[in-house]
């Protein structure tokens, strides 16, 4: 049985949009601005997670997002990347513009609950997050929070209609003002 994990960077307050500063956010660019000298120890600790995943989980924004990133670059880290099993959830796309994935049509409930039974290992997503999670599919949260309080934006953490009950499995320094925190949802709590 495969183990969802979402992982991803955060503002302190919990802005997940315009990391970049691409996306003509007012407050994008937090990503390098605020991650400094810290994000050649990010990349390393990123570089390890995608070494250690099975498969990706995205939805069609990520796949473009990674896509025009990672397609043209080599290396260990972006072999990696391009060459794991993706799985873009999404109605609408048609042809996906990472290499080796597969799109899941339907319900995102029913499909990532089947891919999860189907799949061993590690699947991470980088978005979906609030889906996932309000249906309890998530088994991991990997958070590197930036030492930011953007104040606006999409978070990574919406309504949900009960208590997400989470345990703290790890926490540590990332550089010298980044923060890792790794969770995991507790079923049944």
């Amino acid at each position: 049985m495969g183990k969802i994990v979402i992982s991803t960077n955060v503002s302190l307050d919990g802005v997940v949009q315009d990391p970049d500063g691409e996306e003509d956010f007012r407050l994008g660019g937090w990503f390098g601005q605020f991650g400094g000298k810290d994000l050649e120890a990010w990349a390393k600790g990123s570089h390890d997670e995608a070494l250690g995943a099975e498969a990706l989980l995205l939805g069609r924004r990520s796949d473009e997002w990674f896509a025009e990133r990672w397609t043209s670059r080599n290396g260990e880290w972006a072999d990696r990347l391009n060459g794991l099993p993706k799985y873009v959830v999404s109605s609408t796309l048609e042809h996906p513009r990472w290499g080796n994935s597969t799109v899941l049509r339907g319900d995102v409930v029913d499909e990532v609950a089947k891919l999860k039974q189907e799949l061993d290992g590690e699947i991470l997503s980088y978005q979906l997050g609030r889906t996932l999670i309000e249906h309890d599919l998530v088994d991991e949260l990997r958070l590197v929070i930036f030492p930011v309080v953007l104040g606006d934006g999409e978070r990574l953490f919406g309504e949900n209609t009960e208590k997400k009950p989470m345990r703290l499995l790890d926490s540590r320094t990332v550089g010298d003002g980044l923060a890792f925190l790794t969770y995991e949802l507790v079923a049944g709590a």
